[in-house]
């Protein structure tokens, strides 16, 4: 179960790194460019960690599908961006994907 979360550290750390790109400006601004390269470091190194044993496919998948999510959740609730009713929809298409993935694909761990 280690595998698991190891690679929910790394979605958290990418979702942080993403979020603070804009504040960096273009990495002209020193805190939050410290904070996008740490997350991008904590990131890809517990991601490592987690294809040790989940197939690179399905931690990719679901790396991308929840830091899609959860960026743009944080881009609504902290940068005050506008979410539409097919931005919502699409995302719980990829929420519902990445639960189909875990539930019904026997290709989840080897």
């Amino acid at each position: 179960m280690k595998e698991w979360l190891f690679l929910f550290i790394a979605i958290a750390g990418e979702v942080v790194a993403t979020s603070s790109l804009k504040a960096a400006e273009g990495f002209t601004k020193l805190t939050p460019s410290i904070i996008v390269l740490a997350g991008y470091s904590v990131a890809f190194y517990f991601l490592s960690l987690a294809l040790k044993t989940i197939p690179v496919g399905v931690a990719y998948a679901i790396w991308a599908g929840l830091g899609v999510v959860l960026v743009a959740l944080v881009a609504w609730l902290v940068l005050g961006q506008k979410l539409d009713l097919p931005s919502m929809v699409g995302m719980g298409f990829i929420v519902t994907g990445v639960i189909i993935l875990n539930v019904f694909s026997k290709t989840n761990v080897h």
